[in-house]
């Protein structure tokens, strides 16, 4: 049975947003990797594609707050740019095409909405069907209007449907709660810090016999002395369950302290990449940090395989990393005129420097 392509995130626009001043219909794939220096946008270009999540959620007011005010959200602030505009695009070759897009304007030390626009076009239809919101109000009004228009609805089951989570597993430390004890059922989703490792490595052994192996032996190619996972609810809890594994050649246990943060950076990726069922879109935040350019090198077969199923936006400082990976999946983040310019590598223009430099050579020198 084939598989039905994947929905992917195959154009954004960003406009007045941080550091990004004006991207146009900046094309995405299925694996895309950003690399660009400390300060070039890499953060910000990802808080744009989550942005959607957060206007869906209606918890928009609640993350200009974290963000600091409108000024640290508009580029430059209030004075230089009056609006933020984002416009999202989905596209499944063989069914649909979608559209999402939203202008935020300031007043009164917040953004509130100036206006919002949809459309979804069947695949084979002549033209897409299209919808607008007006401005003035605070959250989105998508939801309302979803209840007597049929493209709207068509438009919000949609995002909704959209799941993506920036994966961070940067912390590794001895209070990190990947290390602890997690709740034995915390298993509907492998969690974005990793916190429920345990309680979702129990969960694909038990069900999913086939990902778990696939992880196991993952583990063992970057950590020889890896035998397997000890995965048992706590006897004096049996509503808890913590990491333990077992050494080659050892009868003996130990628990997720004992793991380097190397190593266990690399349980947790290889779990987020080879689980069952992905989540539609992941974001990676530096994925190589820790990592020996041997696992570094895994890592990058692993993100490969998750890409035919799912979209892969990673930002990366690892030439390692990049030179794992196609001229096409390498997206260039750089400061230019007191801005973030994004710009994909044209293989014609490449061609010549590829013959004696690998991508990640290219883009350190």
């Amino acid at each position: 049975m084939t598989e039905e392509p994947i929905q992917l995130m195959n154009q954004i626009t960003i406009k007045g947003f941080k550091s990004i001043k004006a991207l146009e219909r900046f094309p995405l794939s299925a694996l895309n990797l950003l690399i660009g220096a400390n300060g070039a946008g890499k953060s910000n270009f990802i808080k744009a594609l989550t942005l959607l999540n957060t206007l869906i959620e209606k918890k928009l007011q609640l993350w200009i707050g974290r963000e600091g005010g409108i000024d640290d959200i508009l580029y430059f602030g209030q004075k230089i740019t009056s609006e933020l505009q984002i416009e999202w695009q989905f596209n499944n070759p063989s069914t649909e095409h979608i559209h999402y897009q939203c202008t935020l304007i300031p007043a009164h030390d917040t953004l509130i909405f100036a206006q919002e626009t949809g459309a979804w076009q069947k695949n084979g239809a002549d033209k897409p069907e299209t919808f607008l919101i007006e401005g003035g109000h605070r959250e989105t009004h998508l939801h309302q209007l979803a209840q007597n228009n049929s493209v709207a609805q068509i438009v919000l089951n949609h995002l909704k449907n959209w799941q993506v989570h920036l994966y961070h597993f940067h912390d590794t430390s001895t209070t990190a709660k990947m290390r602890h004890q997690s709740d034995l059922h915390d298993n509907v989703f492998f969690r974005p810090d990793a916190s429920n490792l345990a309680a979702f490595l129990y969960l694909l052994k038990n069900r999913y016999p086939l990902n778990y192996q696939n992880i196991v032996e993952a583990v063992r190619l970057v950590a020889p002395f890896f035998d397997d996972f000890r995965l048992q609810p706590s006897r004096l809890n049996p509503e808890k369950i913590q990491l333990e594994w077992q050494h080659i050649g050892s009868e003996r246990y130990f628990n997720a302290h004992s793991f380097s943060d190397g190593t266990l950076r690399f349980i947790c990726l290889a779990t987020l990449l080879l689980q069952p069922e992905l989540p539609t879109t992941i974001l990676l935040d530096e994925p190589e940090l820790g990592l020996h350019p041997y696992a570094v090198s895994i890592l990058a077969e692993m993100m490969e395989s998750a890409a035919t199923k799912t979209q892969i936006i990673a930002g990366t400082q690892s030439v390692t990393l990049v030179n794992q990976f196609q001229l096409e999946n390498i997206v260039v983040i750089e400061r230019q005129n007191e801005q973030s310019q994004l710009n994909k590598l044209k293989s014609e223009e490449m061609t010549h420097w590829l013959d004696d430099y690998g991508l990640g050579e290219l883009w350190e020198n």
